[in-house]
Parts: structure tokens; sequence; C-alpha cells
């Protein structure tokens, strides 16, 4: 009888090239696929819940894959997480229903950027393979009045990099939350789904509105004229990281869920900067 397995992953992504497999790149997809098989003894396909790009991390990944063998849900975890390199763990696996899938159920998604916002490096709290270090002094209340330029059902063209087919630029981001934690600057921000890189550019044309390069009002110019070139740089990879991914109690008809670290948190529906 055909099982569906769902996993919640987290990972350093800084030494891999993205989530997707690839043929001869070391990817966090493949790295699963290929110690599930070697647990399960046959081909596995695990679809993720979204592509994380090369250097990106994930604290709250979410994938899935379909398995007739029997092994026991709670041996499913530590027999694949033993055979999973060090910057990979499973944080929770549960059997689902047939119907649900990581990437079709999804109902939002929440990614943070952190920036380290000081003179002194990020290596003094080594956290320089999870935040981008900008020096110059960024400030808040501008950026959280920019980014509610960025808030709707939006076509979000400025703020999409080529490189990845898409049918429409249209998008809807939930909430932005922008706070200070003493030299590290975080952006949350939840959204049903995204463009490629568009969080990064995001934050990077937040980033010029925090130094004091652009006012708050020139990013609803930006985002009205859809010109990818008239907006900010496209912060690094190893500041962004994907959180969590929220489905809906619907997704899991059939079987009752084992109980799910995902947090909900109480920012998700925020609804402004």
């Amino acid at each position: 009888m055909e099982r569906n397995i769902k996993l919640v992953i987290a990972y350093d992504g800084t030494d891999y090239h993205g989530w997707q497999r690839q043929p001869s790149t070391r990817t966090v997809q493949g790295q699963i696929e290929q110690a599930a098989r070697r647990v399960l003894r046959h081909q596995v396909e695990v679809i993720g819940s979204g592509r994380t790009d090369a250097g990106v991390h994930a604290a709250g990944q979410v994938a899935n894959f379909t398995t007739t063998n029997n092994i026991p849900t709670g041996g499913i975890r530590p027999a694949i997480g033993s055979h999973l390199p060090k910057d990979v763990t499973l944080i929770h696996v549960a059997e689902v229903s047939g119907t649900f899938n990581a990437t079709r159920s999804s109902r939002g998604k929440l990614y943070r950027y952190r920036v380290h916002n000081a003179s002194g490096r990020p290596v003094e709290r080594h956290a320089q393979r999870y935040t981008y270090h900008f020096w110059q002094t960024l400030e808040i209340a501008s950026m959280r009045e920019a980014a509610r330029h960025m808030i709707g059902q939006l076509d979000f063209a400025a703020m999409a990099s080529k490189g990845s087919p898409r049918d429409s630029t249209i998008r809807t981001v939930d909430a932005i939350r922008i706070e200070r934690r003493y030299d590290e600057i975080r952006f949350d921000v939840f959204g049903r789904g995204f463009l490629y890189n568009q969080v990064r550019n995001m934050v990077g044309t937040l980033i010029e509105v925090g130094r004091g390069r652009w006012s708050p009002q020139y990013v609803g110019e930006i985002m009205a004229g859809g010109d990818r070139s008239r907006a900010g740089p496209t912060a690094p990879a190893r500041g962004l990281c994907l959180q969590w991914v929220r489905y809906p109690p619907t997704a899991y008809a059939g079987v009752a869920p084992e109980r799910d670290p995902q947090p909900q948190r109480k920012d998700s529906g925020t609804s402004g900067a």
C-alpha cells in the first residue's frame, strides 16, 4: 500500500547549489533523495514546497514523498536522518493523506532576511554564513513606510530577476515586518508564493531606502513601473532563510496528522510593515 510521507526539513544552504536536484551538483533535494533510497530500497522523488536558491537556508522547508515500504513513521526520521550530511536535518516526519502535496497544498510561506547592521563584521557573533553585513546605519521607520508599497496582491515585475519562467508576475504578499534586534535587522516577508529572487530584491530595494538614497514613496513608483532596473540590488543569498510553510487543515484530509512543530506565528497575519 502506498503511503504519503511529509517531512519538515532544516538546512544550511551555504554549500549547496539550491534545493532542486541537478546532475553532478550538490543540492538539498538530491541529498535527501539519496538518503531515502538507501533506507527505503526504491527510487524516491521528494517534492518540496518550493525551490530555495543556491546559498539560501531553511528552518522549516516542507516536502513529501510516497513509498510502499512499511517502515514505521517513527523509524523513518532516524533512519533517513542518519544518512544525511551534517548541514541537513529532519525536524519532523508524519504520514499524511495521499492528496497532500508540499507544493500545491501550500497556502503561505514566511521568509526571513537577516542583515548585520554594524561596523563590526558578523563573524563576531559567528553569523557570517547567515547574515548580510551592511555597515551603514539603516533607518527602520523609513524602510517600514516603503514596505507598505509591497503589501497586497500586486505586480512584482520590478522585484523579479530573470532566469525563471513564469506565467504571471502577480503575487500576494500578506505581511512584511522589519525589526532591529541589537546589531541585526530582520525582514520577515509572509506571502502565498514568490518569484525568482523576489524577497532578496525586495530587501535590496528597502536597504536603499534605509540608507537614505531613496524616499519611501519612490518604492511605490518602482512597483508601479514594473522595471527591474529601477529597483535595488539583489541582496546576497546567505541572509535569506525559509522559516516555515503554512497549510490548511484540509490538506491532511483522510489522515489525522501527527503534531506538527511548525510555529503558527502571531505576526503571520500582520497587515503592515
